[in-house]
């Protein structure tokens, strides 16, 4: 109910002393440093539902009341710490402006095919900070690192999921196909049903915060989260035809996730460079840890620049192969080119000119015929002689009779 960290914080106390007098708070531990770690009764529970719920935001869940059955004292089971550190990282990204005060969920389930539920510690939304939705789980180093690499198969395989009104055909390809899934959308699976879109590829991301241990047993955590848990978090590389020319990676299938120490998160904030991302190895802040400057974004440049260069080198080719006309020497135009290997190349002539030859050969044979024509044309029949005059020709007739 407040951060751990706020040893003379009064007024918070105060307030709380008096929620305990409406049984609405509860002291659920003690810790060795004497501070109380405070609770809410199944009473303030569903005061707060209605109190500071809104809408599509879910208070934490109860955390139930259970006693030894043989000496009747209240267990807290560890939970006192565990809860300070949820609780402490949530104050450190709220401190760094990332997530407001109603933005943060804890223990909000996620059921899988099988009905188990993998329980996200801690769920935070902070659009504003870049960081629209992401599952936190908190380790005291209290689980094994193989316990943390099926948490992530758990996350990823909830990612995977389809709705329950999904169309049957999908879902009847899905089961028997499993990957089928890859080419379903993720505006169409249930995690888009819960959580908004994150801005990025991939599922939603996951970090690890761990708290109250050493650097070296973090870097053999996370070197067993690297090594076991590649299927889930790696990028693939793009199925393309410029396969040589494409460096991007396809994260449209993986798990992004982070890692950091609530120690690094206290002494230098959460939006410094304290979050690593799996398959990185320097450290970041967690926008860009989460950003991929190697994904979508670059694929699309450099497939536009190979296509671009296989577009030229193809043009290169074809001009190369373009023919060359032995009379003038001069290349084919596309239009002569189209010609000569079309299936009516039988029409274009001699197929070893070019048009302009072709047009003079068609020129010429034109002039042939036209004056062949003209010179096995019928002679015209030939003029009757209007020369003399009519009296003339009677008398010569006359004479001769």
């Amino acid at each position: 109910m407040t951060r751990p960290d706020n040893q003379h914080d009064k007024l918070v106390r105060d307030n709380l002393l008096d929620l305990e007098d409406h049984n609405l708070v509860r002291i659920e531990a003690v810790r060795e440093d004497q501070r109380q770690v405070w609770v809410l009764t199944k009473r303030g529970h569903g005061e707060a539902k209605k109190l500071l719920e809104p809408k599509g935001i879910r208070v934490s869940a109860l955390r139930e009341e259970k006693y030894d059955p043989v000496t009747g004292k209240l267990l807290g089971a560890s939970y006192d710490d565990h809860a300070a550190a949820v609780t402490s990282t949530a104050a450190e990204l709220h401190r760094a402006g990332i997530g407001h005060r109603l933005g943060f969920q804890t223990e909000i389930g996620h059921r899988l095919a099988d009905g188990y539920v993998q329980r996200a510690d801690l769920v935070v939304r902070a659009p504003e900070a870049g960081v629209p939705v992401m599952l936190l789980e908190i380790d005291r180093r209290s689980e094994d690192a193989h316990d943390l690499v099926q948490k992530l198969r758990r996350y990823w395989e909830w990612g995977r999921l389809l709705p329950g009104d999904a169309a049957k055909r999908t879902v009847d390809l899905v089961r028997s196909r499993p990957d089928v899934i890859e080419d379903v959308g993720h505006e169409k699976r249930l995690w888009r049903r819960v959580y908004p879109p994150t801005g990025r590829e991939g599922l939603v991301p996951v970090a690890f915060v761990f708290a109250d241990t050493t650097e070296a047993k973090v870097a053999n955590t996370v070197k067993v989260l690297e090594e076991a848990g590649r299927r889930f978090w790696a990028p693939r590389r793009y199925e393309t035809y410029y396969r040589e020319a494409i460096t991007a990676k396809d994260y449209s299938q993986a798990v992004p996730v982070v890692v950091t120490t609530l120690e690094q998160l206290t002494e230098h904030g959460a939006d410094a460079a304290v979050w690593r991302r799996l398959g990185r190895k320097d450290e970041q802040t967690l926008t860009d840890a989460l950003d991929n400057p190697d994904g979508d974004a670059l694929y699309r440049r450099q497939y536009t620049r190979a296509e671009a260069e296989d577009e030229r080198r193809r043009a290169a080719e074809r001009e190369a192969r373009r023919p060359v006309c032995k009379r003038c020497g001069q290349k084919f135009t596309d239009e002569r080119w189209e010609e000569t290997t079309a299936r009516t190349a039988w029409k274009a002539g001699d197929l070893s000119v070019c048009g302009d030859c072709h047009a003079d050969d068609v020129a010429r044979k034109e002039a042939a015929a036209e004056a062949t024509r003209f010179q096995t044309a019928t002679p015209p029949e030939p003029e009757p002689e209007h020369d003399q005059e009519p009296g003339k020709l009677r008398g010569l007739f006359r004479r001769r009779g």
